[in-house]
């Protein structure tokens, strides 16, 4: 799987480089709850910082695609009162 990545993070490209880094084998939770999944519902391998930004969101699109708009926008007042 690291190999059909180019030897990186699926989402940030950052590369193990023999430092000892490990990856994070992110998977579906929608599929499996709970390690060890069925293997099907694996989607890549993350570095632990993408992966926990991912978990963070709660898997979900929606919200990634707000945090994107987000910081596009390049406000500071976005949900604060004025």
């Amino acid at each position: 799987m690291l190999a059909s990545q180019g030897g990186g993070c699926a989402v940030c490209s950052t590369a193990a480089c023999g430092s000892g880094m490990r990856f994070c084998v992110d998977h579906d939770h929608s599929c499996c709850r709970a390690a060890p999944t069925c293997g099907n519902c694996n989607r890549g391998l993350l570095c632990h910082s993408c992966n926990r930004a991912i978990g963070l969101l709660g898997d979900s699109p929606v919200l990634l695609i707000k945090a994107l708009a987000y910081l596009k926008s390049g406000s500071r007042s976005h949900g604060r009162a004025e």
